[in-house]
């Protein structure tokens, strides 16, 4: 099948993958009166009067809001608000599909700073969470980081969605390859916006305190001029902060350089970067995650040849795809139960750990589960649910 001319037509076709339905039928002047005026006045004044009531008397509590300006649109680049429309409403059905949640895409013409923010907060009183997504970096960091204390949920995905989902496929690789997850050398090719929460969440970065961290031994982090190290003069202020827990020893040169003797590559940049003659310099039983779509860094067949173990990709095709949708359903599904007014970390490894157990005997061939696999969501959502009660008591 060619996806791309037939996802053309559905869109066409459908005009759109989501609709607004009414939970109830207005048939009678009594069912008029009750769900407008005048009977809507009393919930109204409840709201009014007890405004954290607003979750049981409206939509609010399973509501999510899919915010992008465009500008980081899957490998599109910088599309814009419109053009960002028909992704953000495959993740809206995505949110219902797996995890019953009611979200709508909300593409703002817009890609200042301020004006995000702003608008993200006046339209917060309607919404139970903010995923954020396609925002590019590192604007994108300042963005979630200054909504923090919004009130609800506010989490970008192609950060700590990626992250989540690419520590769930280690802890059941280094399970089957009976290493540590502890000793593990990593190297990630991208700085952006997944490449900096992956080495966040895998130095443990945000919960070095929490007996439920995980921190691998070291992250080497590259982008498009190499290996990020403390003498170059052109990093800006996220790359600076990456050097405060990452390449310990001031590693220098190109990825292909980093690569040498690493235990894992993951690649959340661009494709065909990487040849099996740079894998054979890795350490044996490497680890590949290969995340650049449409094309890996290194495909699947090639990796192994130069000596991989392990290897996942991005994609649907092929054996261990990690994908966010396994995350964040499950996670906003969690955290919109336990009413919890923020992500923590414990709540993002309860939810890598969730993900991972959903593989009950990992192989080489699976160290994730599938896609569509209706119970990791709920599994999910579960276990973020039980960290965010337990962080609030």
């Amino acid at each position: 099948m060619d996806y791309f001319k037939e996802s053309l037509r559905l869109h066409q076709r459908l005009k759109g993958k989501i609709k607004v339905v009414p939970k109830m039928d207005v048939r009678t002047t009594d069912d008029l009166s009750l769900a407008y005026s005048p009977g809507v006045a009393e919930p109204c004044k409840a709201i009014a009067e007890y405004p954290e009531s607003v979750y049981d008397y409206t939509i609010k509590g399973n509501t999510v809001a899919i915010v992008s300006d465009g500008s980081a649109v899957l490998g599109l680049g910088n599309i814009g608000a419109k053009a960002a429309i028909p992704v953000m409403e495959g993740k809206a059905l995505l949110f219902k599909r797996f995890a019953g949640i009611d979200a709508f895409p909300i593409c703002l013409d817009t890609q200042d700073t301020e004006e995000i923010i702003r608008a993200v907060q006046m339209i917060a009183p309607v919404f139970g969470g903010v995923n954020l997504e396609d925002i590019s970096a590192p604007r994108s960091f300042e963005i979630e980081s200054r909504l923090q204390e919004l009130g609800i949920p506010v989490f970008h995905d192609d950060q700590h969605g990626t992250a989540i989902v690419v520590l769930a496929a280690l802890i059941n690789a280094t399970k089957v390859l009976k290493k540590s997850i502890f000793n593990l050398k990593v190297v990630i090719n991208g700085a952006g916006a997944a490449g900096v929460a992956i080495a966040r969440l895998l130095r443990c970065v945000d919960n070095q305190d929490s007996k439920e961290c995980i921190a691998v031994r070291d992250v080497i982090c590259c982008d498009s001029k190499g290996i990020i190290h403390t003498e170059r003069t052109d990093l800006n202020a996220v790359k600076q902060e990456l050097l405060t827990y990452s390449n310990i020893e001031n590693q220098k040169g190109s990825l292909k350089d980093a690569i040498v003797d690493a235990d894992v590559f993951i690649g959340v940049s661009i494709g065909d970067i990487l040849k099996k003659e740079d894998i054979a310099t890795m350490a044996d039983d490497s680890i590949i995650f290969a995340l650049a779509n449409p094309i890996p860094e290194i495909m699947p067949e090639e990796a192994y040849q130069g000596g991989a173990a392990i290897v996942g990709t991005g994609r649907s095709d092929l054996p261990n795809q990690v994908n966010n949708v396994l995350g964040f359903p499950g996670i906003f599904r969690g955290a919109l139960d336990a009413r919890a007014k923020k992500i923590t970390p414990g709540m993002k490894l309860a939810a890598a750990f969730a993900i991972a157990d959903c593989v009950a005997n990992p192989t080489r061939e699976m160290v994730i589960p599938a896609t569509l696999n209706e119970e990791v969501a709920w599994k999910v959502a579960g276990a973020v649910k039980n960290a965010a009660m337990a962080s609030q008591s």
